[in-house]
């Protein structure tokens, strides 16, 4: 499996934001989204087998981890090292964009399936797999990056015509007034969590957090 970094850190975005969480970031993308933040991923990295990415687990000892990328989903081996990490206790949130289908993940309390459904201005929202989002359980979670009002409208239609039964997040692009989509939740009266991203408030756009 390709991985571009494994690093311990604090989980920046979704529901469990502010955890401590060891990120495993695969290497290569489907999609190839206008506001990236992650686009040294689709590239870099280096094949690692199963065991090995497991001693890296044991090496920083966090029972926390958040299979990314890229897209994991792009990887073969990924529904294998799924199990493994099942099997070894671990909590697993996987994010995944949402253009791949996810049918085959296994069903366990202990994985959490992170969706990030790409709005227009990714350039990517045509791409989406939508039967995806009625695979999604009450302890998952749907997410959607805004930067504009027009993803906005684009995200609440989503919702109105799938009513997802799991936790939905908005959040802005970096950069983008988190009070605006404040206020258009309110005054929709959205069933929403509306969440910065942490580790940007932390570190910026530095690599590894």
């Amino acid at each position: 499996m390709k991985i571009c970094e494994i690093f311990h850190s604090i989980q920046g975005e979704g529901i469990t934001m502010g955890i401590p969480t060891t990120f495993i970031r695969t290497s290569g993308c489907n999609l190839d989204c206008a506001w990236c933040d992650t686009a040294y991923a689709r590239d870099e990295g280096k094949e690692m087998n199963l065991q090995h990415i497991l001693q890296e687990l044991e090496k920083i000892g966090c029972w926390q981890v958040c299979l990314t990328g890229g897209e994991p989903m792009h990887q073969k081996e990924i529904l294998k090292l799924i199990d493994m990490l099942l099997g070894k206790g671990y909590l697993i949130t996987l994010e995944t964009n949402g253009s791949k289908n996810l049918e085959k993940l296994p069903c366990s309390e202990a994985l959490m399936i992170s969706m990030d459904i790409k709005c227009p201005s990714s350039g990517q929202s045509e791409k989406m797999d939508f039967p995806n989002i009625e695979l999604l359980g009450p302890t998952d979670q749907l997410k959607f990056v805004i930067s504009d009002i027009k993803d906005y409208h684009y995200a609440r239609k989503i919702l109105i015509d799938y009513t997802p039964v799991c936790s939905v997040v908005l959040t802005p692009v970096w950069g983008f007034d988190i009070g605006e989509i404040i206020k258009w939740v309110l005054e929709d009266k959205l069933e929403v969590r509306v969440l910065p991203q942490l580790h940007k408030l932390v570190w910026g756009n530095e690599r590894g957090h």
